[in-house]
């Protein structure tokens, strides 16, 4: 892995877009959907629905990412 982002697309509502994320977020954020029984698409599309306007798609991943790990932790 070299620590660049890596741009994947998703589909949200039926749009394409595409995010670029670290492969280790990548890797992390397709487990989080795997446990929760959802496909990563689903996900994406309730991180971005919830992420506002001011962070981008890709950020609100990875601090999603972050605090399910957190929270997993405790």
């Amino acid at each position: 892995m070299s620590g660049r982002p890596v741009k994947h697309s998703l589909t949200l509502k039926g749009h394409r877009t595409s995010v670029s994320l670290e492969e280790e977020f990548w890797i992390a954020f397709r487990d989080i959907a795997a446990r929760q029984g959802r496909a990563i698409n689903d996900l994406a599309a309730e991180i971005d629905a919830k992420r506002g306007t001011d962070r981008g798609l890709a950020s609100a991943i990875r601090v999603y990412v972050l605090k399910y790990l957190q929270a997993d932790e405790a």
